[in-house]
C-alpha cells in the first residue's frame, strides 16, 4: 500500500534535481515507516533528514520543499512535517476501504504480486542421517519452513533444499558396526533405535584400536564405489530419512523427499571444485592441506585463518561441499537469493565460504548469500535443553510430550467432547504450541523452553491464537452464514474499528518484511496484536444484535477479514487452525 506514496516523494525529489534544488547524487531510497502514534499519520519519512547535508539547507527547509513538490493524489488526505524534518502523510479513508475490498474479494488476501519475482534458495533443517533428529534441529527446520512459504505465498519461486550429512567418516563407523553384528537381523530391525545404534558404534570405534581402523577402510570403499558398502548406505539412508519424514509430518513442515539433495550429491563436484580454485591461483598449501587464505579473517593470535577445502590425506571437508552446492544453485537453479537457515554459531563458517564463493565465481555479484541464523533453545537453567541425564532430547520425545500435556489440558477445558476429536484438538494444539513458542521469538535470540507457559491460553502463544479463531467461527455459526456469502461497504465509525482495519490492511507489508529478514516472529506479533484488536473491537461493537443490516454487515465483513487473515497467517507458520476447542 505505501508504494503509492513512495513514489510520490520520488517524483517530488525528481523535481528538485531537475530544478538544481538537489544535487544529482547521492541517491539514497525512500523508507516510509508506519507510525505508532495515529496522530502523526500513517507513514513517516526521513528522506529530508537523509538529504539535507548534500542539499546544503536544514532538513526542516528541505522537507517544505520535498512536500510541496509533491504531486496531488486522491490517496492523500494531508501532509505534515513533525519535528526537525520527518514528513508525515496521512491517507484518506477511500484507501483504507478499497484495501479491505481487495482483501475480502481475493483469495490471497488482495497480497500483489512482486514487480521481479525471485528465485530463493532456502536450505534449511538439514539434519545428519545415521541419527535421529534431536531439538537441536526444530529451530532450522520450522524457521526455514514458515520463510520459505511466506515467499512461496508472496509470488516467489522457492525452491527447498534439505542439505543432509548422508556421507563422512561417520558412516564407516556405522558400517563397520554393523557388520560385526549377528546374522539374520535385518538393516531395518538394527536401526529401529537409531541413537541407540550410534553410540554402540561410537563407543566401539573410540575404544577398538582395529574397529576404527576397519571403519577408515569402510570410508575408502565407500568414497571409491564399493557395491556393498553403497547398498548398506543407501538402507542407512532410508531409515534415517524415514525418521525426518515421520518428524516433518507431524510438525507439518512442507519438506518433500524431492526436496533432499544431501552432501552426497556433491562429491563428484569436489575434485573440481578444488581444481577451480587453484585455476585462480586462490589455493595456498599450508601443511599438506589446500586452504584459502582471506583478507580479514584471523585467529585469536592474529595469524591467518583459513578455509581448508582439502586435507592432506585427500578428503575434503564442509566447506568444499559448501561451495559446491553454492555453484549448483547459482548455475542450475538460477538463484537470485540463497538463505541458509543454520545455527548462528556457524557465523564464520558461512562468512568464509560466502567469500570464497564470489572471489571463485561460483555465485554472481547481485545473488544475495545470507546466513539466517538462530540461537539455541535452551533449559531452564538457561543452558541447551538436555534431558535429566545430561543427554540428547530425541524431538520425537518433546512432540510427544507436548501432545500428552495439551491432551490432559483440553480434556479438563472440554470434558463434553469425544475422545477422537480430544485427541485431534490436542494434536494440534501441542504441536503448535512448541512451534509457535519458538516462532514467536526472534530468531537470533537463546530462549528458555517452558512447556506451561507455551500451552497457556494467555499471552502470546497458539493456543491463545486458535482460541481467537475459533471465536470468531463461531459468530458465523451462530449466525448460520457462510462468510463468502457476505457482502457490502465497509462503515468504519468507531475507533475499535477503524483499528482493527488499519491493522488488518499491513498483512502484506508484514510478510514482506518476514521474507525480507528471515524473521518469523514478526508475523507471530501481527497476528497477536491482530487478536487483541478484534476482541476489542467485539467487545464494542455489537454485531448479530444489530439492527442497521448495512452496518451489521460491515462489521461481519471485519469478522470475517480476521478470521481469513488468522487462518493465513497461522497456515504461513505451518499451524492449522481448530473450528472449536
Amino acid at each position: 500500500m505505501n508504494n503509492h506514496f513512495i513514489e510520490l516523494i520520488q517524483h517530488a525529489l525528481h523535481q528538485l534535481r531537475q530544478e538544481g534544488a538537489l544535487p544529482a547524487s547521492p541517491q539514497p531510497p525512500v523508507k516510509l515507516e508506519r507510525t505508532r502514534d495515529a496522530s502523526h499519520g500513517d507513514f513517516a519519512t526521513n528522506i529530508a533528514l537523509m538529504l539535507a547535508k548534500p542539499a546544503g539547507m536544514p532538513p526542516r527547509a528541505l522537507a517544505e520543499k520535498i512536500v510541496a513538490a509533491l504531486p496531488a493524489s486522491q490517496q492523500v488526505a494531508k501532509v505534515e512535517i513533525a519535528g526537525p524534518g520527518f514528513i508525515n502523510f496521512f491517507q484518506s479513508d477511500d484507501v483504507l476501504t478499497q484495501a479491505l475490498e481487495a482483501m475480502r474479494d481475493n483469495p490471497n488476501l488482495g497480497i500483489s504480486a512482486p514487480a521481479q519475482a525471485q528465485t530463493v534458495v532456502v536450505d534449511y533443517s538439514s539434519p545428519n542421517l545415521a541419527k535421529e533428529m534431536h531439538v537441536g534441529h526444530l529451530r532450522s527446520t520450522i524457521i526455514g519452513d514458515a520463510v520459505a512459504r511466506t515467499l512461496e505465498f508472496l509470488g516467489h519461486k522457492v525452491i527447498r533444499q534439505n542439505h543432509v550429512g548422508d556421507w563422512g567418516t561417520q558412516f564407516g563407523m556405522l558400517l563397520a558396526f554393523l557388520e560385526s553384528q549377528p546374522k539374520g537381523t535385518s538393516v531395518s530391525e538394527q536401526l529401529s533405535d537409531l541413537e541407540e545404534f550410534y553410540r554402540q558404534a561410537k563407543q566401539r570405534f573410540d575404544e577398538d584400536a582395529a574397529f576404527a581402523k576397519r571403519s577408515r577402510d569402510l570410508v575408502v570403499a565407500l568414497q571409491s564405489g564399493d557395491e556393498q558398502c553403497l547398498a548398506l548406505w543407501e538402507q542407512f539412508n532410508q531409515v534415517s530419512l524415514q525418521h525426518c519424514f515421520d518428524i516433518y509430518e507431524r510438525l507439518n513442515v512442507s519438506l518433500t523427499p524431492d526436496d533432499v539433495r544431501g552432501e552426497s550429491a556433491y562429491n563428484d563436484e569436489l575434485a573440481a571444485i578444488v581444481e577451480a580454485l587453484e585455476q585462480q591461483n586462490l589455493i595456498t598449501e599450508s601443511d599438506g592441506a589446500k586452504c584459502v587464505f582471506l583478507d580479514g579473517f584471523a585467529n585469536k593470535d592474529g595469524s591467518p585463518l583459513p578455509v581448508i577445502v582439502q586435507k592432506a590425506d585427500g578428503g575434503y571437508l564442509y566447506a568444499t561441499s559448501d561451495l559446491a552446492a553454492m555453484r549448483y544453485r547459482q548455475q542450475t537453479l538460477k538463484a537470485h537469493r540463497m538463505l541458509y537457515f543454520v545455527d548462528q554459531r556457524q557465523g564464520l563458517h558461512f562468512q568464509q565460504v560466502f567469500t570464497v564463493a564470489r572471489k571463485a565465481g561460483f555465485v554472481d555479484a547481485d545473488t544475495e548469500l545470507a546466513h539466517m541464523g538462530f540461537g539455541t533453545m535452551n533449559g531452564k537453567d538457561g543452558r541447551p535443553f538436555k534431558t535429566r541425564s545430561g543427554g540428547t532430547v530425541k524431538l520425537i520425545d518433546l512432540l510427544n510430550e507436548a501432545e500428552q500435556r495439551a491432551l490432559a489440558l483440553v480434556t479438563e477445558k472440554n470434558t463434553e467432547l469425544g475422545e477422537d476429536e480430544l485427541a485431534l484438538i490436542a494434536r494440534t494444539v501441542g504441536i503448535s504450541a512448541v512451534k509457535y513458542a519458538d516462532l514467536s521469538k526472534n530468531r537470533t535470540s537463546d530462549y528458555i523452553f517452558n512447556f506451561d507457559q507455551m500451552l497457556s491460553f494467555d499471552g502470546n502463544t497458539a493456543p491463545y491464537l486458535l482460541y481467537a479463531y475459533t471465536r470468531v467461527a463461531s459468530i458465523f455459526r451462530r449466525a448460520a452464514i457462510e462468510p463468502s456469502q457476505i457482502s457490502g461497504d465497509f462503515l468504519l465509525n468507531t475507533e475499535q474499528e477503524m483499528q482493527l482495519a488499519q491493522h488488518l490492511v499491513t498483512f502484506q507489508e508484514t510478510l514482506e518484511q518476514v521474507a525480507e529478514k528471515g524473521l518469523p516472529n514478526l508475523l507471530c506479533l501481527y497476528l497477536y496484536e491482530l487478536a487483541g484488536l478484534f476482541s476489542s473491537f467485539y467487545e464494542h461493537c455489537p454485531i448479530l444484535k444489530l439492527d442497521d443490516e448495512a452496518l451489521k454487515t460491515s462489521r461481519l465483513q471485519l469478522a470475517a477479514l480476521t478470521a481469513n487473515t488468522l487462518k493465513q497467517g497461522l497456515g504461513l507458520l505451518g499451524i492449522n487452525t481448530l473450528e472449536r476447542m
